[in-house]
């Protein structure tokens, strides 16, 4: 079967929640954040492994995101949306039991008008500069919305995966400013936050990457492998070219193996002719531009020919091969295409 395989690691996933929980003071809640449907690992799964683990609070991005996650995971654990009420959410958001971090001034007024009995957290920029109510907006609407009892205030950090970059500590004392005579559960940190130490902790945390094996939490065990099945293998002659452009001509005679996945399926076209696969811990070199639904590797060194090469595995995380693209983590999980076929492992 010509279908590049995905696991995802149910234990791994809950045990890198759990160290995570325990870096926060007991009195301290960890949440967990499950947007873009659990960073593309599929949120109905991760959650409900997560909850088996105790997570109550759950994060996503969107209405839609919170109401598709409610009916993985029941009434009882709390949805939170980053995005606020947004207009034409009022009916999602009351039949699904979701609550918005309402944003800015409008967001308030539209909760309150369409929703005044229902729950709703504050999200308050502290130099972030891209979501939350600013400091002028927040005076202006303090007193109207805490007299709505809100059941959370949040902001977000924006370097906290550099420990010594300045900004952490003006956000920290900013959020504190803002915060302490609320008397409301207060949220600042990710899984950066986390890492930074107990005074970014407040009562509420809500690691998201961390859970899924990425940086900046570099005890992660891994959670994801992939798998892709050889359709075909080649000698080829010196001389001989591989790929699109012929950007590799080989130096002397190659075996090559034709693996069926590609830029389609979320492995970038910027890693070609540089990434690796690997075999049984053997590192083999892609070689040529990937394509679409392909990629070509060099196996000549390989005693054996495979019938798959993987390219997440223990050897080669998110982060890893990231690198060799130029970008982050988080974003070789969220591309990973809809043609794998997605297994499970594992237990909390």
């Amino acid at each position: 079967m010509a279908q590049p395989i995905l696991t995802t690691d149910l234990k791994a996933v809950t045990e890198n929640w759990r160290a995570l929980d325990r870096m926060s003071a007991g009195h301290v809640q960890t949440g967990a954040v499950v947007k873009a449907n659990a960073y593309g690992l599929g949120a109905g799964k991760i959650a409900e492994a997560l909850i088996d683990a105790g997570v109550t609070q759950f994060f996503v991005a969107t209405a839609n995101e919170g109401a598709t996650l409610r009916q993985s995971i029941g009434p009882n654990p709390t949805i939170h949306l980053f995005c606020g009420h947004m207009a034409g959410d009022c009916t999602l958001i009351d039949a699904q039991k979701l609550t918005p971090l309402l944003n800015s001034p409008e967001q308030l007024k539209r909760h309150l008008e369409h929703l005044p009995d229902h729950p709703f957290g504050l999200q308050l920029d502290t130099g972030m500069g891209r979501l939350g109510m600013q400091s002028g907006d927040w005076e202006s609407c303090r007193a109207k919305a805490m007299a709505a009892n809100p059941t959370l205030v949040m902001s977000h950090l924006a370097c906290a995966d550099e420990p010594d970059h300045p900004m952490n500590a003006q956000q920290l004392t900013r959020f504190t400013q803002l915060t302490h005579s609320l008397g409301l559960p207060r949220s600042l940190s990710a899984t950066g936050g986390v890492l930074l130490g107990p005074e970014y902790h407040f009562d509420l945390t809500r690691p998201g990457i961390g859970i899924y094996g990425g940086l900046p939490f570099s005890d992660a065990r891994n959670v994801v492998s992939l798998s892709v099945p050889v359709i075909q293998i080649r000698d080829l002659s010196k001389g001989d070219s591989v790929g699109y452009a012929n950007s590799w001509i080989a130096k002397q005679p190659t075996c090559v193996a034709t693996v069926a996945a590609g830029y389609a399926d979320g492995l970038p076209r910027s890693i070609s002719n540089n990434a690796v696969f690997y075999c049984k811990g053997i590192q083999c070199p892609i070689i040529g531009r990937i394509s679409m639904d392909l990629i070509t590797i060099d196996i000549t060194h390989l005693p054996t020919t495979p019938d798959s090469l993987d390219i997440l595995c223990e050897n080669q995380g998110i982060d890893q091969l990231a690198q060799h693209s130029g970008t982050i983590g988080y974003e070789i999980l969220t591309s990973l295409g809809a043609r794998y076929e997605r297994r499970y492992k594992g237990a909390t």
